[in-house]
């Protein structure tokens, strides 16, 4: 590639690409059209990087770039979606709740080690059950949490009502959970699943969080929304559980009434985010309605000076008057800083 800087161009004399997303938007285009497509592609691509916001940008693409770049963002949205259907099944989602977790635990300052275990044996022979191991107090505190990470449509329920012994062995939210509490040594054991994938069972009989009784607790989390909420109550519910130095009988019911308060308080200060949110939005966009008749007002006051003190209006005004250039670059710029505002 060479910069040809007194003629202000790119050159370049023959390269090669190899990638799906390319190769599957230039082979639908017809061959006249695919050399101005990659020149547009080229061009979009600078400015999406120059912004630093690809998503962003590419919504932009329906109303700005017309009807093939808006199979190009299909086609992002489109990979976008197999990346974390897919992710979700593996270490990514492991490694997510792990950073989530380690950030959880500095925040409140809670003293506890967690790292991953699914790739080592526990105590089991040959099992690797239990993605995630919490150390609580401290790796010598001799108080753990395991935590099993099964975003995978097929794990049901499987409470003690519904086994049969016919059939035959399969994984349940109820074995799981024991297996990663004996695999682990743990005193307190969580699963985690992904709202769009647990098992039509687990949605039922679970909102959000629920503790079986001497089982451990249940937790669906929304992973493509970053949302972890829910594994946070369960987390500190299990910690204390494994903190507790008495072997009291648990009051089950108790527990879950709790749980569901705080999930309530949480849900209601989300709706109460949501509204203000939606109320900053509103507030901008009257501030930006109300600059927009500003300059409206003083863009037809000049034209109404100019008229009354020269007696007319040539061609060329009344045609920057009709187009408005002048007062449309100014309203850019303002509605660009009235959007900032909403990211302070």
């Amino acid at each position: 590639m060479r910069i040809d800087h007194k003629l202000q161009r790119i050159q370049v004399d023959s390269f090669e690409i190899s990638d799906e997303l390319v190769y599957r938007f230039f082979i639908s285009l017809p061959e006249n059209e695919r050399e101005t497509a990659l020149l547009r592609a080229i061009r979009i691509g600078v400015l999406a990087t120059m912004e630093d916001r690809f998503s962003a940008f590419l919504s932009k693409t329906t109303d700005d770039l017309g009807v093939q770049l808006e199979n190009l963002k299909l086609l992002f949205d489109m990979k976008q979606e197999i990346f974390h259907k897919t992710a979700i099944k593996g270490v990514a989602a492991e490694n997510d709740i792990l950073e989530f977790l380690e950030t959880y635990i500095d925040n409140f300052h809670l003293g506890d080690v967690v790292s991953l275990s699914g790739t080592s044996k526990g105590l089991l022979k040959n099992n690797k059950t239990g993605d995630i191991l919490a150390y609580v107090g401290g790796e010598n505190s001799g108080k753990k949490v395991a935590i099993e990470c099964k975003f995978d449509k097929s794990i049901k329920l499987g409470d003690v009502d519904s086994l049969d012994i016919a059939s035959n062995k399969y994984d349940t939210a109820w074995s799981q959970l024991l297996e990663t509490t004996v695999n682990r040594g743990a005193n307190a054991s969580i699963i985690v699943f992904d709202k769009t994938l647990a098992d039509a069972s687990i949605q039922r009989s679970v909102d959000g969080v629920s503790y079986i009784d001497n089982i451990g607790f249940i937790c669906i989390i929304d992973y493509e929304a970053s949302d972890y909420h829910n594994l946070a109550i369960a987390y500190n519910f299990a910690r204390r559980l494994a903190l507790r130095k008495d072997g009291k009988n648990i009051e089950v019911d108790f527990v879950n009434m709790l749980i569901q308060r705080l999930l309530k308080d949480i849900r209601d200060i989300q709706n109460i985010e949501m509204l203000v949110k939606n109320n900053i939005k509103n507030n901008l966009q009257i501030l930006k309605n109300i600059e927009k008749s500003l300059l409206s007002i003083e863009f037809n006051q000049q034209y109404l000076m100019k008229y009354l003190e020269d007696g007319y209006l040539s061609k060329v005004d009344l045609l920057d008057f009709y187009q408005r250039e002048e007062i449309r670059a100014k309203y850019k710029l303002i509605s660009k800083e009235i959007e900032s505002l909403g990211n302070e």
